[in-house]
Protein backbone atom coordinates (compact mmCIF):
# COMPACT_ATOMS: atom_id res chain seq x y z
CA UNK A 1 0.00 0.00 0.00
CA UNK A 2 1.18 3.36 -1.37
CA UNK A 3 1.91 6.38 1.51
CA UNK A 4 -1.27 8.14 0.05
CA UNK A 5 -3.49 5.33 0.55
CA UNK A 6 -2.02 4.52 4.00
CA UNK A 7 -2.60 8.28 4.86
CA UNK A 8 -6.40 7.87 3.35
CA UNK A 9 -6.97 5.00 5.42
CA UNK A 10 -5.83 6.14 8.45
CA UNK A 11 -7.77 9.51 7.98
CA UNK A 12 -10.88 7.24 7.17
CA UNK A 13 -10.36 5.27 10.44
CA UNK A 14 -9.67 8.55 12.69
CA UNK A 15 -13.05 10.00 10.61
CA UNK A 16 -15.00 6.99 12.20
CA UNK A 17 -13.95 6.62 15.34
CA UNK A 18 -14.23 10.41 15.82
CA UNK A 19 -17.62 10.57 14.51
CA UNK A 20 -18.82 7.68 17.14
CA UNK A 21 -17.43 8.98 19.81
CA UNK A 22 -18.97 12.65 19.25
CA UNK A 23 -22.54 11.08 18.45
CA UNK A 24 -22.16 8.83 22.05
CA UNK A 25 -20.84 12.31 23.83
CA UNK A 26 -24.22 14.01 22.07
CA UNK A 27 -26.60 11.27 23.79
CA UNK A 28 -24.87 11.34 26.88
CA UNK A 29 -25.05 14.99 27.42
CA UNK A 30 -28.42 16.08 25.48
CA UNK A 31 -26.50 16.99 22.41
CA UNK A 32 -24.29 19.77 23.75
CA UNK A 33 -20.13 19.85 22.75
CA UNK A 34 -18.71 19.51 19.68
CA UNK A 35 -20.66 18.25 16.38
CA UNK A 36 -19.54 15.31 14.50
CA UNK A 37 -18.23 17.72 11.65
CA UNK A 38 -16.24 20.06 13.97
CA UNK A 39 -14.64 16.42 15.67
CA UNK A 40 -13.72 15.28 12.34
CA UNK A 41 -11.96 18.65 10.73
CA UNK A 42 -10.02 18.58 14.27
CA UNK A 43 -8.66 14.82 13.57
CA UNK A 44 -8.15 15.75 9.94
CA UNK A 45 -6.13 18.81 11.49
CA UNK A 46 -4.37 17.02 13.89
CA UNK A 47 -3.19 14.12 11.35
CA UNK A 48 -2.02 16.92 8.73
CA UNK A 49 0.27 18.55 11.80
CA UNK A 50 1.61 15.16 12.58
CA UNK A 51 2.50 14.39 9.26
CA UNK A 52 4.12 17.74 8.39
CA UNK A 53 6.69 17.57 11.27
CA UNK A 54 7.29 13.77 11.06
CA UNK A 55 11.17 14.03 9.52
CA UNK A 56 11.81 17.92 11.49
CA UNK A 57 15.11 16.12 12.73
CA UNK A 58 16.60 18.42 15.49
CA UNK A 59 19.84 19.17 13.51
CA UNK A 60 19.82 19.38 9.04
CA UNK A 61 19.94 16.15 7.57
CA UNK A 62 22.55 15.57 4.72
CA UNK A 63 22.82 13.04 2.20
CA UNK A 64 25.80 11.94 0.49
CA UNK A 65 26.14 9.96 -2.23
CA UNK A 66 28.50 7.10 -3.49
CA UNK A 67 30.98 6.75 -6.13
CA UNK A 68 29.89 8.04 -9.64
CA UNK A 69 27.19 10.65 -7.59
CA UNK A 70 26.59 13.57 -7.71
CA UNK A 71 23.84 15.74 -5.95
CA UNK A 72 21.81 16.52 -9.16
CA UNK A 73 22.14 16.77 -12.91
CA UNK A 74 20.88 19.90 -14.37
CA UNK A 75 19.10 20.15 -11.34
CA UNK A 76 16.54 17.80 -12.74
CA UNK A 77 17.92 14.42 -11.91
CA UNK A 78 18.71 13.73 -7.87
CA UNK A 79 20.90 10.59 -7.14
CA UNK A 80 18.47 10.27 -3.70
CA UNK A 81 15.35 10.02 -6.27
CA UNK A 82 12.34 11.91 -4.61
CA UNK A 83 13.82 10.89 -1.14
CA UNK A 84 14.99 14.62 -0.14
CA UNK A 85 11.67 16.62 -0.77
CA UNK A 86 9.75 13.84 0.92
CA UNK A 87 12.45 14.40 4.12
CA UNK A 88 11.29 18.17 3.45
CA UNK A 89 7.43 17.64 3.09
CA UNK A 90 7.86 15.79 6.53
CA UNK A 91 9.31 18.85 8.01
CA UNK A 92 13.45 18.21 7.76
CA UNK A 93 15.84 20.27 6.70
CA UNK A 94 17.97 18.69 3.98
CA UNK A 95 20.89 19.48 2.14
CA UNK A 96 22.41 16.85 -0.85
CA UNK A 97 26.14 17.45 -0.82
CA UNK A 98 28.77 16.87 -3.67
CA UNK A 99 31.84 14.84 -3.34
CA UNK A 100 34.42 13.90 -6.39
CA UNK A 101 32.84 10.53 -7.87
CA UNK A 102 35.53 9.28 -7.94
CA UNK A 103 38.51 9.35 -5.39
CA UNK A 104 39.85 8.16 -1.95
CA UNK A 105 37.82 8.02 0.85
CA UNK A 106 40.04 10.36 2.46
CA UNK A 107 39.74 12.57 -0.51
CA UNK A 108 36.14 12.48 -0.93
CA UNK A 109 35.70 12.66 3.31
CA UNK A 110 37.85 16.12 3.43
CA UNK A 111 35.39 18.04 0.78
CA UNK A 112 32.15 16.62 2.56
CA UNK A 113 33.64 17.98 5.80
CA UNK A 114 33.86 21.55 3.82
CA UNK A 115 30.11 20.90 3.04
CA UNK A 116 29.47 20.20 6.49
CA UNK A 117 31.29 23.45 7.77
CA UNK A 118 29.66 25.67 5.07
CA UNK A 119 26.42 23.89 5.93
CA UNK A 120 26.58 24.61 9.65
CA UNK A 121 27.68 28.16 9.24
CA UNK A 122 24.75 29.13 6.97
CA UNK A 123 22.08 27.36 9.04
CA UNK A 124 23.55 28.25 12.42
CA UNK A 125 22.80 24.55 13.64
CA UNK A 126 25.51 23.19 16.06
CA UNK A 127 25.59 19.42 14.77
CA UNK A 128 24.26 17.83 11.55
CA UNK A 129 23.23 13.82 10.58
CA UNK A 130 24.95 12.26 7.86
CA UNK A 131 23.60 9.83 5.37
CA UNK A 132 25.59 8.04 3.80
CA UNK A 133 24.78 5.63 0.20
CA UNK A 134 27.99 3.10 -0.90
CA UNK A 135 30.92 4.78 -0.70
CA UNK A 136 29.31 8.02 0.66
CA UNK A 137 29.32 5.54 3.99
CA UNK A 138 33.22 5.61 4.34
CA UNK A 139 32.68 9.37 3.46
CA UNK A 140 30.50 10.45 6.28
CA UNK A 141 32.86 7.74 8.91
CA UNK A 142 35.31 10.24 7.77
CA UNK A 143 33.99 13.43 8.94
CA UNK A 144 32.56 11.94 11.88
CA UNK A 145 35.83 10.68 13.01
CA UNK A 146 37.79 14.14 12.27
CA UNK A 147 34.94 16.31 13.89
CA UNK A 148 33.08 14.31 15.94
CA UNK A 149 31.74 17.81 17.72
CA UNK A 150 29.88 18.63 14.42
CA UNK A 151 28.07 15.46 13.96
CA UNK A 152 24.79 14.54 15.86
CA UNK A 153 24.60 10.76 14.16
CA UNK A 154 26.01 9.15 10.75
CA UNK A 155 23.94 6.32 9.17
CA UNK A 156 25.08 3.99 6.08
CA UNK A 157 23.14 2.61 3.29
CA UNK A 158 24.56 -0.19 1.51
CA UNK A 159 27.75 0.67 1.87
CA UNK A 160 30.93 -1.91 2.11
CA UNK A 161 32.48 -1.58 4.96
CA UNK A 162 34.22 -4.72 5.03
CA UNK A 163 34.71 -3.55 1.40
CA UNK A 164 33.41 -4.87 -1.94
CA UNK A 165 34.11 -8.43 -3.74
CA UNK A 166 33.62 -6.69 -7.23
CA UNK A 167 36.41 -4.51 -6.05
CA UNK A 168 38.80 -6.95 -5.31
CA UNK A 169 38.36 -8.67 -8.75
CA UNK A 170 38.87 -5.84 -10.41
CA UNK A 171 41.79 -4.99 -8.54
CA UNK A 172 43.03 -8.23 -8.46
CA UNK A 173 43.13 -8.23 -12.46
CA UNK A 174 44.46 -4.67 -13.12
CA UNK A 175 48.06 -4.24 -13.56
CA UNK A 176 49.64 -1.70 -11.72
CA UNK A 177 51.12 0.50 -13.81
CA UNK A 178 49.53 -1.23 -16.68
CA UNK A 179 47.94 -0.76 -19.98
CA UNK A 180 44.15 -1.91 -18.40
CA UNK A 181 44.45 0.06 -15.41
CA UNK A 182 45.59 3.40 -17.44
CA UNK A 183 42.51 2.53 -19.38
CA UNK A 184 39.94 2.13 -16.77
CA UNK A 185 41.18 5.43 -15.07
CA UNK A 186 41.13 7.21 -18.00
CA UNK A 187 37.06 6.64 -18.99
CA UNK A 188 36.41 6.52 -15.14
CA UNK A 189 38.03 9.71 -14.56
CA UNK A 190 36.34 11.29 -17.39
CA UNK A 191 32.69 9.69 -16.67
CA UNK A 192 33.66 11.88 -12.97
CA UNK A 193 34.22 14.79 -15.14
CA UNK A 194 31.10 14.96 -17.22
CA UNK A 195 29.29 13.72 -13.83
CA UNK A 196 30.72 17.24 -12.12
CA UNK A 197 30.37 19.68 -15.18
CA UNK A 198 26.71 18.24 -15.62
CA UNK A 199 25.60 18.62 -11.98
CA UNK A 200 27.77 22.14 -11.62
CA UNK A 201 31.14 21.23 -10.21
CA UNK A 202 34.83 20.61 -11.28
CA UNK A 203 36.54 18.07 -9.05
CA UNK A 204 39.75 15.84 -9.32
CA UNK A 205 38.57 12.71 -10.02
CA UNK A 206 41.32 9.49 -9.33
CA UNK A 207 39.17 6.38 -10.32
CA UNK A 208 42.02 3.70 -8.73
CA UNK A 209 42.27 5.61 -5.60
CA UNK A 210 38.73 5.03 -5.27
CA UNK A 211 38.46 1.72 -6.07
CA UNK A 212 41.45 1.00 -3.93
CA UNK A 213 39.36 1.87 -1.24
CA UNK A 214 36.79 -0.11 -1.94
CA UNK A 215 38.88 -3.27 -1.65
CA UNK A 216 38.81 -5.69 1.73
CA UNK A 217 42.86 -4.00 2.28
CA UNK A 218 41.31 -0.86 1.55
CA UNK A 219 38.20 -0.90 3.74
CA UNK A 220 40.56 -2.58 6.59
CA UNK A 221 43.60 0.29 6.15
CA UNK A 222 40.46 2.52 7.07
CA UNK A 223 39.18 0.92 9.49
CA UNK A 224 42.10 0.86 11.15
CA UNK A 225 42.16 4.83 11.19
CA UNK A 226 38.49 5.04 11.69
CA UNK A 227 37.35 1.73 13.92
CA UNK A 228 34.14 3.29 15.39
CA UNK A 229 30.81 1.55 14.37
CA UNK A 230 32.44 -1.24 12.09
CA UNK A 231 31.95 -4.56 13.55
CA UNK A 232 34.61 -6.87 14.95
CA UNK A 233 32.57 -10.28 13.71
CA UNK A 234 32.44 -10.84 10.24
CA UNK A 235 28.10 -9.92 10.05
CA UNK A 236 27.76 -8.38 13.48
CA UNK A 237 26.43 -5.00 14.73
CA UNK A 238 29.44 -2.56 15.85
CA UNK A 239 29.26 -0.34 18.86
CA UNK A 240 25.63 2.02 18.41
CA UNK A 241 27.98 5.29 19.06
CA UNK A 242 31.03 6.65 19.55
CA UNK A 243 32.04 10.17 20.84
CA UNK A 244 28.80 11.40 21.42
CA UNK A 245 27.48 9.98 17.77
CA UNK A 246 25.02 7.69 16.87
CA UNK A 247 25.60 5.08 14.55
CA UNK A 248 23.26 3.15 12.14
CA UNK A 249 23.03 1.35 8.85
CA UNK A 250 20.48 -1.23 6.54
CA UNK A 251 21.18 -2.41 2.78
CA UNK A 252 18.97 -4.49 0.26
CA UNK A 253 19.51 -7.70 -0.31
CA UNK A 254 18.17 -8.34 -3.95
CA UNK A 255 18.68 -7.59 -7.47
CA UNK A 256 16.14 -8.10 -10.15
CA UNK A 257 12.98 -6.06 -8.50
CA UNK A 258 11.59 -4.50 -11.44
CA UNK A 259 11.43 -5.48 -15.10
CA UNK A 260 11.10 -1.97 -16.18
CA UNK A 261 14.51 -1.14 -14.33
CA UNK A 262 17.37 -1.38 -17.29
CA UNK A 263 19.78 -1.48 -14.44
CA UNK A 264 19.15 -4.38 -13.26
CA UNK A 265 20.44 -6.93 -15.29
CA UNK A 266 23.81 -4.91 -14.73
CA UNK A 267 23.42 -5.60 -11.06
CA UNK A 268 22.35 -8.98 -11.44
CA UNK A 269 25.95 -9.70 -13.81
CA UNK A 270 27.65 -8.09 -10.51
CA UNK A 271 26.34 -10.12 -7.79
CA UNK A 272 27.65 -13.35 -9.15
CA UNK A 273 30.93 -12.28 -7.67
CA UNK A 274 29.57 -12.43 -4.33
CA UNK A 275 29.10 -15.35 -2.61
CA UNK A 276 26.50 -14.62 -0.07
CA UNK A 277 23.40 -12.27 0.17
CA UNK A 278 24.15 -9.07 -1.42
CA UNK A 279 22.00 -5.92 -2.97
CA UNK A 280 24.21 -6.35 -6.42
CA UNK A 281 27.24 -4.60 -5.45
CA UNK A 282 27.72 -4.58 -1.40
CA UNK A 283 27.88 -8.36 0.77
CA UNK A 284 24.75 -7.77 2.97
CA UNK A 285 27.29 -8.42 6.30
CA UNK A 286 29.97 -5.75 4.54
CA UNK A 287 26.93 -3.47 5.03
CA UNK A 288 26.77 -4.15 8.63
CA UNK A 289 27.82 -0.31 10.52
CA UNK A 290 26.17 0.61 14.46
CA UNK A 291 22.90 -0.62 14.42
CA UNK A 292 21.89 -2.44 12.24
CA UNK A 293 18.20 -1.76 10.97
CA UNK A 294 17.95 -4.51 8.37
CA UNK A 295 20.18 -5.55 5.80
CA UNK A 296 17.48 -7.82 3.53
CA UNK A 297 15.55 -5.17 2.28
CA UNK A 298 13.68 -6.06 -1.31
CA UNK A 299 16.20 -3.41 -3.00
CA UNK A 300 19.49 -3.40 -4.92
CA UNK A 301 22.34 -1.37 -4.32
CA UNK A 302 19.99 0.97 -6.70
CA UNK A 303 17.10 0.80 -5.02
CA UNK A 304 18.23 1.86 -1.99
CA UNK A 305 18.03 5.70 -3.41
CA UNK A 306 15.27 5.53 -5.24
CA UNK A 307 17.09 4.75 -8.97
CA UNK A 308 16.54 4.06 -11.29
CA UNK A 309 14.14 7.12 -11.54
CA UNK A 310 12.01 5.34 -8.69
CA UNK A 311 11.42 2.04 -10.27
CA UNK A 312 11.84 -0.25 -7.36
CA UNK A 313 10.06 -3.49 -6.40
CA UNK A 314 6.09 -3.18 -5.66
CA UNK A 315 6.36 -5.76 -3.14
CA UNK A 316 8.88 -4.61 -0.87
CA UNK A 317 9.51 -1.69 1.24
CA UNK A 318 9.47 1.83 -0.80
CA UNK A 319 13.03 3.81 -0.02
CA UNK A 320 11.56 6.74 0.49
CA UNK A 321 9.57 5.52 2.93
CA UNK A 322 12.65 4.11 4.98
CA UNK A 323 14.24 6.93 4.86
CA UNK A 324 11.14 8.59 6.25
CA UNK A 325 10.63 6.27 8.92
CA UNK A 326 14.65 6.91 9.91
CA UNK A 327 13.90 10.25 9.90
CA UNK A 328 11.64 10.07 12.49
CA UNK A 329 13.31 7.43 14.11
CA UNK A 330 16.03 10.40 14.57
CA UNK A 331 13.75 12.46 15.54
CA UNK A 332 12.48 10.65 18.61
CA UNK A 333 16.18 10.03 19.23
CA UNK A 334 16.59 13.81 19.79
CA UNK A 335 18.59 14.10 16.79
Amino acid sequence: MNRDAKQFGGKLFVGVVATALATMAMGCSGGSGASADETSTQADDALRNASSTITQTKYPILLCHGMAGFDSLFGVVDYFYGIDSALRDGGAQVFVTHVPAFNSSEARGEELLGEVEDILARTGAKKVNLIGHSHGGFDVRYVAATRPDLIASVTTVGTPHKGADLADYLRAHLTSGGFSEAVLSFFANSLGTILGLLSGHTDPQDAIAGLDSLTAAGAAAFKAKFPAGVPASSCGNGVSSANGVKFYSWSGSSVLTNILDLSDPSLKLSSFFYSGSNDGLVGACSSHFGTVIRDDYALNHLDEVNQLLGLTSIFGSSPVTLFRNHASRLKNAGL
